[in-house]
């Protein structure tokens, strides 16, 4: 079964997931943009009954895990069983220059917050002692008066955002699934992300296979080609955009294209946004960005997707006439036939 999951926006966010959920939808996300996502979901879970409620992502370090700790504690109380912790490391430059905190060792200190975090939930749900000592945080005093208590169901999960080794090492280790990144296709998946968990999955004793992979796909789509040639366009864009980012440079190495994610960078830092699209060739862009029609999206997905992730969402839902019910209908009932 390939999960259909479908982005949450602020607007309107209790209508939103009770019609995702009407319709079928597996999941709903929010990411930590323009808005704080913890409150989409808190009025999400009051609007629904039984689909995944999590963040793609929250930023991890701008927070204490006592913080996320409580939050998601809150909303497990709100949707038992039904929300998933999604952290994010986010890069350098907005932590340190956006957020104004430290950014350093990422990938040990998403080590330390995962298994702090279980353990101020261990505490809550259990009663056990909360005596966590790690190489970042150090949590050793819970009062009743600030105890929470139990929940009925099982622990929240946790995922996290993982592209270079050593972030996709942690969550092989320590997460219950990962967050692909936006900027992915076949081969970044097959060579280097899915084999990169399992391995430190298997290595730190884990059941592999019982990882989520949650992969944000993008797509160009609409109800005829020149639609689908336009939103191309677009994500033409959104492609070059990421592709810029030199922490994103592994992801363009897989295809041979380390040297255009220099190049993208240094017209990034002149503002040169409207050459950077011109950069991105159809082989590159077919390579990141699955286009097709409303009639054949579904049959494209299934065969990028099926027998490699869990979840998939579309990174933006797009003109609101697409038909997303009958879309994630196709994707089930295709994806079953795959596994069959």
């Amino acid at each position: 079964m390939l999960a259909f999951d479908v982005p949450l926006s602020w607007e309107d966010p209790a209508a939103a997931a009770a019609r995702a959920e009407a319709d079928g939808m597996d999941g709903v996300w929010t990411a930590e943009g323009t808005h704080d996502p913890h409150l989409t979901l808190a009025v999400a879970a009051t609007a629904t009954r039984r689909i995944v409620l999590g963040t793609a992502i929250t930023v991890a370090f701008v927070r204490s895990p006592m913080v996320h700790a409580m939050t998601f504690w809150d909303l497990h109380r709100m949707a038992p069983g039904r929300v998933v912790l999604g952290l994010g490391s986010q890069v350098k430059a907005h932590n340190q220059r956006r957020y104004s905190v430290a950014f350093d060792h990422p990938a040990p200190r998403m080590r330390d917050m995962i298994r702090a975090i279980r353990a101020i939930w261990r505490c809550w749900q259990y009663g056990e002692a909360l005596d966590y000592r790690g190489e970042f945080y150090t949590h050793t005093l819970m009062t009743p008066f600030f105890n929470p208590g139990p929940v009925d169901g099982p622990m929240p999960r946790i995922f996290v955002a993982a592209v270079n080794p050593h972030m996709l090492a942690v969550a092989g280790a320590e997460a219950d699934g990962v967050h692909v990144h936006p900027l992915h296709s076949e081969r970044t998946l097959d060579q280097l992300t899915i084999p990169s968990v399992r391995r430190t999955a298997a290595a730190a004793g884990r059941d592999a296979g019982a990882l989520e992979f949650c992969a944000p796909a993008m797509i160009a789509t609409g109800r005829d080609a020149d639609a689908v040639a336009a939103n191309r366009d677009r994500m033409r864009s959104q492609v070059a955009f990421y592709a810029s980012t030199r922490t994103y440079r592994g992801l363009l190495e897989e295809h041979d294209r380390g040297e255009l994610c220099d190049a993208l960078h240094a017209l990034s830092l002149r503002g040169a946004w409207e050459e950077m699209p011109r950069r991105i060739d159809d082989e590159l862009l077919d390579a990141f960005c699955v286009s097709a029609t409303w009639e054949d999206l579904a049959a494209a997905l299934v065969r990028r997707y099926a027998s490699r992730v869990q979840r998939i969402m579309p990174y933006a839902l797009g003109a609101p006439e697409t038909p997303w019910a009958s879309i994630a209908a196709e994707i089930r009932a295709g994806a079953v036939g795959t596994a069959a």
